[in-house]
């Protein structure tokens, strides 16, 4: 089977990594993310569980998307603050 290179990211703000990864061609989204063992750098990351795009446009179902060659999985992080109440909030401050 032919392989295909791709990435894993992951950040926060003080922190952030990069992974490459050779894959099969039939990689699911999750299996990169879970051979990509990225969890060791960042202790709690479930990686079962986590919401993930491609090139910052999100994935449905990451179970069966499969990857292309040279793209980039990033896991994204709960928001700490729903944006409308972010939105609110900052509206708040200004009046």
């Amino acid at each position: 089977m032919n392989k295909i290179r791709v990435e894993v990211a992951y950040a926060l703000p003080e922190k952030q990594k990069i992974i490459a990864l050779d894959v099969e061609e039939n990689c699911t989204v999750r299996d990169a993310v879970l051979r990509s063992n990225i969890d060791a750098f960042f202790p709690g990351l479930d990686l079962e569980n986590v919401k993930v795009g491609i090139f910052g446009k999100a994935v449905r179902n990451a179970d069966t998307q499969t990857l292309k060659e040279g793209e980039r999985v990033e896991i994204y992080r709960e928001l700490k603050v729903d944006p409308k109440q972010a939105r609110a909030n900052r509206a708040a401050k200004s009046s």
